[in-house]
């Protein structure tokens, strides 16, 4: 796996979301299904390691 690669974000709800270089901080992230989704399209998953800012 390639050492540079960058995970990019545009959720600015997400604690981990740098607005500014619109990247997630956090250096890997954990994608999970949605439960009981089985649509074969990119919205079946989501990062599980979303943390809202509040």
């Amino acid at each position: 796996m390639d050492n540079n690669q960058k995970i990019n974000c545009t959720v600015t709800s997400c604690e981990y979301n740098n607005e500014q270089r619109q990247e997630c901080n956090l250096h890997s992230i954990i994608v999970t299904p949605k439960q009981e989704c089985d649509t074969k399209n990119a919205d079946e998953s989501m990062c599980s390691n979303y943390k809202n800012n509040d």
